[in-house]
């Protein structure tokens, strides 16, 4: 069984919100990746979604796209993230990982060999902002190695390209929160309960959202309809906040990673735990 499907599983046998952070491969210390990775597990992760740099990003904010800028500036590449992933397995052998960026570092690689390094690294699924479902068969390697393409939908997917992702989705569905860029303060949860209600009645695929959540109070909200919640842009802008170029260290990183996710997933968890009473 692909990891993220283990997972998901478990969360919901437990009734638990799974707690998914972003964070930039290389950024902001390449040295740090494999035990910001184990930091954030410690702090309560159940899956990392790992982004690959790219210099071009269609998604992304400001934040992000800067985090991109800077591990781009220290040769972070995609050879090298893999190799940080099969060094994360050689001590976490549970905790899934899902590669988020855009196609043309992966066709560059070579789709075949990446689908292949991926698999052997212990990467278990694979978010391409850029390569959407109709373009599926440019991809189909990565299918055929058995990780999990992961699909995004949006408040703008119109109901037929909404039941087609419903249809093809596996691991999990991505739901975008709102129209834009990742890292906008202008999160509204009615329609969004909406959304992933409307996603949840066509597929048994869990379903995930993020853009837009910032903090314990924005993640605990979400949880009340999602499977799980993604953070990111408040995590990378807080590492880099909390590493200046002076005192950045795999340590520095390590414990502002543990010290942004913990009170997040003490927030999940007393959700789980109010609703259980």
């Amino acid at each position: 069984m692909n990891r993220i499907d283990q997972r998901f599983a478990e969360l919901k046998s437990t009734g638990r919100t799974g707690l998914i952070p972003f964070v930039t491969a290389g950024d902001p210390l390449p040295d740090a990746v494999v035990p910001l990775l184990h930091a954030l597990v410690e702090a309560g992760a159940d899956l990392i979604e790992l982004g690959v740099p790219f210099s071009d990003p269609m998604a992304d904010g400001p934040v992000i796209q800067h985090s991109s800028e800077r591990a781009l500036a220290r040769g972070v590449g995609l050879a090298q993230i893999l190799g940080w992933v099969g060094e994360f397995r050689q001590k976490d052998k549970s905790t899934p990982i899902v590669l988020m960026g855009y196609l043309n570092p992966v066709e560059i690689h070579g789709y075949e060999r990446f689908a292949r390094e991926a698999v052997a690294a212990g990467v278990d699924g694979v978010l391409l902002v850029d390569c959407p479902l109709e373009e599926s068969a440019t991809v189909a390697a990565i299918a055929a190695a058995g990780l999990h393409r992961i699909f995004l939908a949006a408040p703008t997917t119109v109901d037929a390209r909404l039941a087609a992702l419903c249809a093809q989705a596996s691991g999990f569905l991505y739901y975008v929160s709102f129209a834009g860029v990742t890292g906008a303060n202008r999160l509204s949860l009615d329609p969004v309960r909406e959304r992933v209600a409307a996603i949840k009645a066509q597929t048994q695929v869990p379903v995930a959202v993020g853009f837009g959540v910032r903090d314990a109070v924005s993640a605990a909200a979400i949880a009340e309809f999602a499977d799980a919640v993604v953070i990111g842009s408040a995590l990378v802008e807080h590492l880099v906040n909390s590493s200046t170029p002076d005192r950045v260290s795999v340590e520095t990183v390590s414990k502002s990673a543990r010290e942004f996710l913990a009170p997040i997933r003490k927030a999940l968890d007393a959700r789980q735990a109010l609703h259980a009473a």
